[in-house]
C-alpha cells in the first residue's frame, strides 16, 4: 500500500471525489486504482468562505514501485506520495515464566491503563492499585459533589478507576513525537474497548465522557484476562527503598493504607497531577522530586454557536465540522503568557476539587458536543523560580491557597465563584449573570474573581481576553462567564526519570504520566504508559535499553 497526503476537498464533496482526486493527482486511469482507504481527514477553516477537507489515503495499485519511480521525478508529488508507515504494535519482551515478584503499577488513568495492559500482554501479570473506586460507583460519587456539593476525597475527578481523563472532553491528539507509532496501538485499543471506528483517522479524535465509562471497564477485563489483578481502594501510604551492594537505592516494596506490603522490584508510578499526599511521601524518602512550571486561571463559557459563526461563518452547524474549537495564545505586557487550555466544545465546567474546603474547575464534554455553551481553560504561565519558590513541593501550597480562596469566595459549599466577562474587565464585582448561563454545578456565586486569583494573573487575563476577539469575534462579550479557579493544568512537580525510565536515584520506581510531568492529556499519558511499560519489561526479561 501507498499513502498520498494533503489532497484537498470542498467541504461538500461527492463520495466518490476521493478516488477521482487520487487517480487524477497521479495521472492514472480510474481502473489501476485497485483499492483505497482515508488514514486521516482534518479541516483547513482558514478560509471561512471555502472550508476545504484535507486527506491522507491510502491505495493499491498493480505496481507500486513504477508508481514511485515515475513520481520521483515530480517533487511536489514526492512529497506526499510515499509507502504506508508500518503502525502495527510488537512487545518489546515477553516473560519467560510468571514473575515471582510482579510489577506494581499505581494508578489507573490512562497512563497506569496502558502500563498494565502492556506488561500483561508480555505475561508479566501486574498488580495494579488504586485508591479510588471502580468508574461506574466513582461516577456515583462524582455526581454526588455535582448534584449535592458532597464531596467524597477519594473518588472524584480527579481520584478512581480511569483517571482525570474520563471526566473530560476525550480528545485523544497531541503534539508529542511518536517515532514508533505508539499512539496507534492507543487508539486500536480505544477502539476494541467500544470506541468510534473514526478515531482511528480523523485529524481531532474525541471521545466523550460516557463512552470513556465503558472502555474502562473493557480494557479492565482484557487485563485481568491477561493475568492482571486490580486492588481499588487500595492507597499506598509508603515505599519501601533499599541501598545495594551497588550503592544505589532500589525499589523493594510497597505499602498500602490498610498497612499490607507488596514486595516488588518494579513500580510504575501512574498517579496523575493531584496525588499530593504521595508526592510528599516519595519527597520524605528521598526520592528525586523538583517543582516544575504549570498555569492557573478560569474557566470561560460562551454559547457555543458564536464559537461555530466565528471559526465557520456560513458552514456553522456542518455535521462534519462539528462544534468548533479554538486554540488561543497571549504574551502579556506584564511577561506573562495567557492561553486557552483544554477547550471543550459543546461541554460543561465541572467541579474538579479533590481536597475539602478547596474548590478546582475543569471542562468535560460528551461524545455528541452537544450542549449549549463552549468553554476552556483562560490560564496564565507560571514558574517556581518566579512564583513559588521553597522546593520541591512549593507548587502544591501555591495550588492550595488559591483552591481555598476560592472555595470561601464562592461561599463555602462547593459552589464556584464566577463573573461576566464585562464586569471583571472594568474590574466591578458580578451581581448577576446574563445570556451565557454557566454550566458548573452544584452552582455559582456571582462575585469578583479578583479575590481568589494573584494580581498577574488577572492584569494578564484582562488583556488577553480583547486581544482572543480578535481571532473569535464576541469572545469578550458583555456576557459570557468566567467561573474559578483552574489550577490543575498539569502537576506542579516532576519525578525525573533517566534515559531506561527509572527515577534518576531509585532503580525500580518509574516515573510515569501526568503526575510526573511526562504527559498532558490521554493520548501523551497512554503514549506514556507504553513505554514506561515496555522499560520494565526490558529489565524483567533482562534485556539491555539497546535491545528495544
Amino acid at each position: 500500500m501507498l499513502r498520498l497526503t494533503e489532497l484537498r476537498l470542498p467541504l461538500d464533496h461527492a463520495p466518490d471525489a476521493i478516488a477521482t482526486a487520487v487517480v487524477a493527482r497521479l495521472g492514472l486511469r480510474r481502473d489501476e486504482l485497485l483499492s483505497h482507504e482515508v488514514a486521516r481527514r482534518a479541516w483547513d477553516a482558514r478560509r471561512r468562505s471555502a472550508i476545504e477537507l484535507v486527506y491522507s489515503v491510502d491505495f493499491a495499485v498493480a505496481d507500486e514501485a513504477a508508481l514511485l519511480k515515475r513520481a520521483a521525478g515530480d517533487k511536489a508529488l514526492a512529497r506526499t506520495l510515499g509507502p504506508r508507515p508500518d503502525t502495527s504494535y510488537r512487545h518489546v519482551a515477553h516473560a519467560a515464566a510468571p514473575p515471582a515478584r510482579r510489577p506494581v503499577v499505581i494508578g489507573t488513568g490512562p497512563c497506569g491503563l496502558f502500563a498494565a495492559l502492556i506488561l500483561a500482554e508480555m505475561g508479566f501479570r501486574p498488580i495494579i492499585l488504586d485508591r479510588g473506586k471502580v468508574v461506574r460507583e466513582r461516577t456515583k460519587d462524582t455526581w454526588g459533589l455535582w448534584r449535592r456539593g458532597v464531596l467524597t476525597p477519594e473518588s472524584n475527578v480527579q481520584f478512581g478507576e480511569g483517571g482525570a481523563g474520563t471526566f473530560s472532553d476525550g480528545k485523544l491528539w497531541s503534539g508529542i513525537k511518536d517515532p514508533q507509532h505508539l499512539g496507534r496501538k492507543v487508539l486500536t485499543e480505544f477502539v476494541q474497548a467500544g470506541a468510534p471506528e473514526e478515531i482511528l483517522w480523523v485529524a481531532k479524535p474525541h471521545i466523550g465522557t460516557f463512552r470513556l465509562v465503558q472502555m474502562v471497564e473493557s480494557m479492565r477485563a482484557k487485563v485481568e484476562a491477561l493475568g492482571g489483578e486490580y486492588r481499588f481502594g487500595t492507597k499506598v501510604t509508603d515505599f519501601l527503598i533499599e541501598t545495594g551492594r551497588d550503592g544505589q537505592r532500589h525499589m523493594r516494596s510497597v505499602v498500602t493504607e490498610a498497612g499490607d506490603t507488596i514486595e516488588t522490584d518494579h513500580v510504575v508510578l501512574a498517579i496523575g497531577h493531584s496525588a499530593r499526599d504521595t508526592f510528599e511521601v516519595l519527597h520524605a524518602r528521598g526520592v528525586h522530586v523538583e517543582a516544575k512550571p504549570f498555569s492557573i486561571g478560569v474557566r470561560i463559557e460562551h454559547p457555543q454557536s458564536v464559537i461555530d459563526r466565528a471559526r465557520f461563518g456560513t458552514f456553522a452547524g456542518n455535521p462534519i465540522l462539528g462544534a468548533a474549537d479554538y486554540k488561543l495564545v497571549h504574551h502579556g505586557t506584564n511577561g506573562r503568557g495567557v492561553y486557552s487550555f483544554c477547550m471543550c466544545p459543546g461541554g460543561t465546567v465541572v467541579a474538579a476539587a479533590s481536597e475539602p474546603g478547596r474548590l478546582v474547575t475543569n471542562g468535560m464534554s460528551q461524545y455528541s458536543r452537544a450542549e449549549r455553551n463552549a468553554n476552556a481553560g483562560i490560564v496564565v504561565g507560571i514558574t517556581p523560580e518566579v512564583d513559588y519558590p521553597g522546593g520541591p513541593l512549593a507548587g502544591i501550597a501555591f495550588q492550595r491557597h488559591w483552591e481555598e480562596r476560592a472555595f470561601v469566595v464562592g461561599g463555602g459549599d462547593y459552589r464556584a465563584p464566577a463573573q461576566r466577562v464585562g464586569d471583571f474587565l472594568a474590574g466591578r464585582p458580578s451581581t448577576h449573570l446574563g445570556s451565557a448561563v454557566p454550566s458548573y454545578k452544584p452552582g455559582v456565586t456571582p462575585t469578583d474573581l479578583s479575590l481568589c486569583l494573584p494580581d498577574f494573573a488577572v492584569a494578564a487575563i484582562r488583556e488577553a481576553l480583547p486581544q482572543f476577539a480578535r481571532s473569535i469575534p464576541g469572545f469578550d462579550m458583555e456576557d459570557a462567564v468566567m467561573t474559578g479557579v483552574e489550577t490543575r493544568t498539569s502537576s506542579p512537580v516532576r519525578i525525573r526519570r533517566d534515559a531506561s525510565f527509572h527515577s534518576v536515584n531509585t532503580r525500580g520506581l518509574y516515573p510515569a504520566g501526568e503526575g510526573a510531568g511526562y504527559a498532558g492529556g490521554i493520548f501523551s499519558a497512554g503514549v506514556d504508559g507504553i513505554r514506561v511499560a515496555e522499560a520494565v519489561g526490558r529489565d524483567m526479561a533482562g534485556l539491555s535499553q539497546e535491545a528495544a
